[in-house]
């Protein structure tokens, strides 16, 4: 059996859905280097292509801004605004089964977003059924490996999110108890007193930790072999391998709460918790070996991109619905062996494909009938080949 056949075969047996929500329009006002347009793209694989700066990400920017009301890429949200403009506003349409839903967001610096569906205002997107759902991979995300263990542990968090929404709680009332328990370690420190009443939060800090480090197992679970998977699909020599390393080797709820009453001295000198999920780290490995310390960097970027559509799969397997996948510039540094073999498994994928690339041809098979294109010139006027509407 070939490699495309393989894909094929794979992913049409993992019960992907068909019919999850898609971006079908995005209108944008003042938003990055636009002032205005309007885009239209494919059901399938959408490849946005033109020189660098021409604004190709901003275009993904824009979709992620639109679908979520934040930027996947500022911090500083007021960056989003047009250069001379006191306002942006990104609106997306989304077709659903049960029809397309209109998604805006209204943006004025030093103000609250203004947010809608289907002309109505909502406190948050997120909770939106017509909303698609959203994975990115954007050029900076090679910290998710070369960085510190927060960044892993909150994308592990967001990854367990993601699979399982009702879980998001567990990961709020950690944070809620560990708050709590560090700030009654600063009153302690500050003015003396009982100790006693650690005992209470130390069991509440368990409670929700050891629930913490079960999703956290579960999530690492559900991608792990996936990851593997396709970082041999896209030509990595050796074992991709993703691990879960809690700090803690509790198995109870009364293990934990003991682990920490016997750290209580060492956290009273240094005026925090230093024990607990809160200190976890997620391995990423290439033949047993961490990747952050002795991967290439071509290695890396492999295994993070694996890594990414390995759980953009397993979300769409666990939830019945597949997320919008945004990549941004992901060809750039793969060879031609390795462009073909990502190409083959966006094209064979169900869902939806927003692609960056500075030259057609990096993506093989863009000029395909099931293939829509979106050229951006230096300028800011688009054009369409699949989609004639767009402009």
């Amino acid at each position: 059996m070939d490699a495309t056949a393989e894909v094929v075969r794979r992913m049409e047996g993992g019960g992907l859905a068909e019919d999850s929500p898609r971006v079908c329009e995005l209108s944008v006002r003042d938003f990055r280097s636009y002032d205005r347009g309007r885009f239209r793209f494919g059901g399938g694989l959408t490849v946005i292509f033109g020189p660098n700066g021409a604004g190709k990400t901003n275009l993904l920017e824009a979709l992620y801004f639109g679908c979520t009301g934040r930027s996947c890429r500022a911090s500083n949200e007021r960056e989003v605004v047009r250069f001379g403009a006191g306002s942006t506003r990104v609106t997306v349409t989304a077709r659903a089964p049960d029809g397309d839903h209109e998604l805006a967001v209204g943006f004025v610096p030093g103000e609250p977003k203004h947010l809608s569906v289907d002309g109505a205002s909502v406190e948050t997107l997120l909770g939106s059924s017509a909303r698609p759902l959203l994975t990115v991979f954007l050029p900076d995300r090679l910290e998710l490996i070369k960085g510190p263990p927060s960044i892993r542990r909150a994308h592990l968090d967001q990854l367990v999110a993601a699979l399982w929404p009702a879980r998001v709680a567990t990961r709020r009332a950690y944070a809620q108890a560990l708050a709590q328990r560090n700030a009654l370690i600063a009153r302690i420190r500050a003015r003396g007193g009982s100790r006693g009443g650690l005992t209470a939060w130390d069991l509440q800090l368990a409670r929700h930790g050891l629930a913490l480090m079960q999703d956290r197992t579960a999530g690492v679970e559900a991608a792990a072999g996936l990851a593997a998977e396709v970082a041999a699909e896209l030509g990595l020599g050796g074992m991709a391998t993703l691990a879960y390393r809690p700090r803690s080797a509790a198995s109870t709820v009364e293990d934990l709460a003991a682990e920490l009453a016997a750290r209580t001295d060492g956290d009273l000198e240094r005026g925090f918790t230093a024990h607990g999920p809160h200190r976890d780290e997620l391995a990423v490995l290439h033949d047993g070996r961490d990747l952050r310390t002795y991967g290439s960097q071509g290695q890396q970027r492999l295994v993070l991109l694996a890594l990414l559509l390995a759980e953009h799969e397993a979300i769409g397997r666990l939830r019945g619905t597949l997320p919008v996948m945004l990549l941004d510039d992901v060809m750039s540094e793969l060879d031609s062996e390795r462009r073909q073999a990502l190409s083959v498994r966006l094209r064979c994928a169900a869902g939806q494909t927003v692609i960056t690339a500075s030259e057609l041809d990096h993506v093989p098979g863009a000029d395909a009938d099931d293939v829509a294109t979106l050229a951006v010139p230096a300028g800011r006027n688009l054009g369409s080949r699949s989609q004639p509407g767009a402009g």
